[in-house]
């Protein structure tokens, strides 16, 4: 059984083939809105995968002086990967720096305060616009069939807006409250 890493891979590579380099391209952006691995952590967890026959290998020429391998999903890691996304997924247990610091944020100085959630906000608006760019691309690639990737490439753009959306609300809040 893959680990999450292992299925985040999967799930990249059902879309597309894909080198080991383009792999960690893609955990990087878009995957890394939303799950983050190392460049480190992809090739084992490629070996793991190929051992395990869910995905398949075959060597091309690289951009360097150097061959690359290609990655491809197999049947078997088409339906390990089928099977784990209909399992009911854990709640996340988050790990926030920014909820972190404000636990504590009334033993900070009251300007101090408000500069560092206004900065916070401003982060969480760039990373907003960002992803409305994004879904408007999406979106004017025509109707969404929730049969396709494409679909739930918005699906999982649409939470990462509304996050966005709320924490944006709730610096403000914060922010009203500490003025």
């Amino acid at each position: 059984m893959p680990s999450t890493l292992g299925y985040a891979l999967l799930g990249l590579l059902a879309r597309r083939p894909q080198t080991g380099y383009e792999l960690a391209q893609s955990m990087r952006i878009p995957v890394g809105y939303f799950w983050s691995a190392s460049h480190s952590q992809i090739y084992p967890e490629l070996s793991r995968l190929e051992a395990d026959s869910l995905v398949r290998s075959r060597v091309v020429p690289g951009p360097g002086p150097r061959d690359t391998k290609l990655y491809t999903i197999s049947a078997a890691g088409r339906r390990a990967l089928a099977a784990w996304v209909v399992m009911p997924a854990a709640l996340e247990q988050s790990r926030s720096e920014e909820l972190l610091k404000t636990y504590s944020l009334w033993l900070g100085d009251p300007v101090g305060a408000r500069e560092m959630i206004s900065g916070l906000r401003d982060r969480h608006h760039e990373m907003l616009s960002r992803y409305e760019r994004i879904a408007a691309e999406i979106e004017r690639g025509g109707p969404l069939d929730p049969a396709t990737p494409r679909f739930f490439d918005y699906a999982t753009l649409r939470r990462g807006l509304s996050f966005e959306r709320h924490a944006i609300a709730w610096c403000d809040w914060l922010l009203d409250t500490l003025s």
